[in-house]
């Protein structure tokens, strides 16, 4: 992005002709002065001549001139805009007026709007100067462009903001020095100009003199970062000064201050990690006063800082964010969400307090936001049916809102956990539409995942298999990472033997046997070694022998079988190594937890496509759910509740 310089505006010695010239330019300009001096006691000479050149004008007519003289701070004050006006060296008086100054200013949108109110002002602090700079930053720069540098880089009254800013930078406040610096930047001022430069280098003569808060040190630290990057020496100077600090002392926006600015500096935090260690400690002492957004920043630094050792510090914070849910905004919500999916975290209450919010919230929430929640409710493997039945009536509604990063990550959900919604029929049909409108503009490892979460619920995309199928996508997915990995090819083999069994009247292209795979690769649904191990104990203590059954078998179908017991046709269980004579295949699937929804009954869409598949396949599915078998604490007790499951109608067992 092109830098918009100051060097067209030169500045002028104020003995030379053509400084006479600018200081009657100048006659709008904002002029300061000490907290102890009068407004006839001008510094310097170029001031001097304005006053004399323009005092019978503005008698007469000061409406109808710039005459704002701009009250200074000595250094080492300090405004204190939202503690108690009693604190601050301005009278009473005064702070009412830059009260009011302020509440005025925010209630402008143009720069346009902002000049004309300061040019009707007779006096201000250099804070509300600074002020007015940030203000014009805010509704003139749009992703990081100035939308009309000419109208105000070339306003006068902002070209006599910025003159004063420069020739008078050691008067000022250490807020107005630094709101100044940081609105000059972000409105693209060239940093090597003298005016960035000269406020530059008087930041950096307090830091050495350690006359600088917690804030300033924050505020130079990000402007730094904004300019030079993390590399610049001088951070390293300022993160020395915090360690000096006596943290235990910090207000809890100063806290946050120095969670951002670590965040935004060192990363990872390992090198000045002594000095997060002592933050997260002190952090969690204060976790209950902390506002929504004060916690939202804070675990969004733990995340980007990766604070896994500060583990007792995100548990508090998630805790103490439930009461928050309500008032989060949709960034700091999100933050919330990605602290808990990266450290792996997860409450019941949080999940609650979900449930309530999102159904009155969801319309007027992000797409990022919808998406990022039911990231959460994935992965964490929650099945709340009043958040999927919210996010798909959103969907319906405003599904041209959404990235296709953001529609595959609301939709892979109900196929990960098996949930069909109530408007199913209308949810299918509006993702049917957008594949047929943008399927071209997914990438080809999102539509897989999407695509294969459709037939978890019984949902098949017939109409796109060709092109699943087809070379030319296959050869997009192994171009991009992971590439065709085990995963892929199962979640494509799955779609095949899909087409196939449930699909008979699809006459589209077949998967080649080579992107085919033998065996499921599905981690979430895999096996529970120790439920396994009960549940053969009782077979043996019912079949009376081990031959009689085979655990964990691999089928020609993709699938493994948890226990596998074959039968003749007379209803005699045969050796499991028997292959003659097999009239019947009972495949018992020993379901854990894991199988499962968190806090559920509710089977996952892995576990429940692979037990209908085989049944498709000629097996006899019976399921041994974990919480059905729990209680059983014996042998017997467990081998009774076997017969009574699988061999429901036999008097008698013949082996």
């Amino acid at each position: 992005m092109a830098l918009i310089s100051l060097k067209s505006f030169r500045f002028y010695s104020p003995n030379t002709a053509a400084s006479r010239s600018l200081v009657m330019t100048l006659s709008k300009s904002l002029n300061f002065i000490s907290g102890q001096q009068k407004s006839q006691n001008y510094s310097s000479l170029a001031m001097r001549m304005l006053y004399s050149k323009v005092e019978s004008r503005y008698m007469f007519c000061r409406n109808n001139h710039v005459q704002l003289r701009i009250q200074s701070l000595s250094v080492n004050e300090t405004m204190h805009l939202c503690e108690d006006p009693g604190n601050s060296p301005i009278s009473d008086n005064r702070w009412m007026d830059e009260q009011m100054f302020f509440k005025k200013l925010k209630g402008l949108d143009t720069s346009k709007e902002i000049f004309k109110f300061l040019s009707s002002l007779e006096i201000m602090s250099d804070i509300m100067a600074s002020a007015a700079l940030q203000r014009i930053s805010e509704v003139e720069v749009d992703d990081n462009s100035l939308k009309n540098s000419e109208a105000v880089l070339e306003n006068e009254v902002f070209r006599a903001l910025c003159f004063q800013f420069e020739y008078e930078s050691s008067k000022l406040s250490n807020t107005g020095l630094f709101n100044a610096l940081q609105a000059l930047i972000k409105l693209r001022i060239d940093p090597q100009s003298s005016l960035i430069a000269g406020l530059l280098s008087e930041s950096q003569e307090r830091l050495v003199k350690g006359q600088l808060t917690i804030k300033n040190l924050c505020d130079l630290g990000e402007t730094l970062l904004e300019l030079e990057g993390p590399s610049c020496a001088t951070l390293e100077q300022i993160l020395n000064h915090m360690q000096e600090k006596d943290i235990e002392m910090w207000s809890p926006t100063e806290m946050v201050m120095v969670y951002r600015m670590l965040q935004m500096s060192v990363r990872e935090g390992k090198r000045y990690q002594d000095l997060l260690n002592r933050m997260n400690n002190v952090t969690l002492t204060i976790a209950s006063q902390l506002s929504p957004k004060f916690m939202s920043i804070i675990l969004n630094s733990l995340v980007v800082l990766r604070q896994t050792q500060a583990f007792p510090l995100v548990i508090t914070l998630c805790k103490h964010s439930v009461k928050h849910v309500p008032y989060f905004t949709d960034d700091e919500l999100v933050n919330v969400l990605e602290a808990f999916l990266y450290f792996g975290h997860c409450e019941q209450i949080f999940t609650e307090a979900l449930e309530t919010h999102v159904p009155k919230s969801i319309f007027t929430m992000h797409p990022e936001t919808v998406s990022k929640i039911m990231k959460y409710c994935c992965q964490k493997i929650i099945l709340s049916k009043p958040i999927f039945d919210a996010v798909a009536e959103v969907f319906i509604s405003d599904a041209d809102g959404f990235t296709t990063n953001q529609i595959a990550e609301c939709i892979v959900p109900f196929g990960t956990l098996n949930y069909l919604p109530p408007s199913g029929p209308l949810l299918f049909g509006k993702l049917e539409s957008i594949l047929r409108a943008h399927f071209s503009q997914f990438q080809p490892h999102t539509l897989l995942n999407l695509l294969h979460s459709f037939v978890l619920i019984q949902r098949y995309p017939v109409n796109f298999l060709a092109k699943i199928f087809s070379p030319y996508f296959l050869q997009q997915l192994q171009a991009q990472p992971p590439g065709l990995d085990r995963f892929v090819t199962s979640q494509l083999t799955q779609l095949f033997l899909t087409a196939t069994l449930e699909c008979p009247f699809y006459e589209g292209p077949k998967l080649l046997p080579k992107y085919q795979v033998k065996a499921s690769l599905m981690p979430v649904c895999s096996l529970d070694v120790h439920l396994l191990n009960r549940v053969k104990t009782g077979l043996l203590y019912l079949l009376k022998k081990r031959i009689y059954f085979a655990s964990d078998v691999s089928t020609p179908y993709f699938y493994t079988v948890d226990i596998e017991i074959k039968l003749d046709e007379e209803g005699f269980v045969l050796p499991a190594a028997q292959c003659e004579e097999v009239h019947r295949r009972i495949a018992l699937c020993v379901d854990g937890q894991n199988r499962f929804c968190i806090n559920s009954h509710h089977l996952l869409g892995e576990e429940a496509i692979k037990q209908r598949h085989l049944k498709l396949l000629g097996y006899e599915v019976v399921q041994i759910p974990f919480f059905e078998i729990e209680s059983l604490k014996n042998c017997r007790k467990m081998a009774a509740y076997l017969r009574k499951k699988i061999f429901p109608h036999a008097y008698g067992l013949r082996c």
